[in-house]
């Protein structure tokens, strides 16, 4: 729980309880969560719109990134360490698992640079891999 408490409070946030309760399951946690998956494992604690103004905040202060999916819902994942206030630092590949559907930040494999023809800009580029993780592969 100290992990925790630090992690607010090098970011200037409040404790609450919603919010030591959101960062704790991000920290035990191997994959991303959804919103749902927050939700459940809230125990019915939170409400919809607590969970989500307490995911916003954690975006907005560079806690937890937001992870793109093919179905448009969005999943959450903890940011490294380089990440800030208003400045996300997470270019790195994104894992799903076809089996178990468990999406991994693979930090260790970063997004390649990509070459835009003139006139075009990027703001946030996106690599998600899909296949068998280690514990379902075939």
């Amino acid at each position: 729980m100290n992990a925790v408490i630090d992690i607010l409070k090098e970011n200037n946030l409040s404790i609450t309880d919603g919010r030591k309760q959101i960062l704790s399951l991000f920290l035990k946690t191997d994959g991303a969560l959804s919103h749902a998956d927050i939700e459940k494992e809230a125990h019915k604690k939170l409400d919809r719109i607590t969970i989500y103004r307490t995911l916003q905040t954690f975006v907005n202060k560079g806690i937890i990134h937001v992870i793109p999916t093919t179905d448009n819902s969005i999943l959450y994942a903890l940011c490294r360490d380089e990440c800030s206030e208003g400045h996300h630092h997470d270019k790195h590949v994104h894992f799903v698992c076809n089996e178990c559907h468990t999406t991994y930040c693979l930090e260790q494999i970063d997004v390649p640079q990509v070459s835009l023809p003139k006139g075009f800009s990027e703001v946030q580029t996106d690599v998600v891999v899909n296949g068998y993780c280690a514990k379902c592969k075939p």
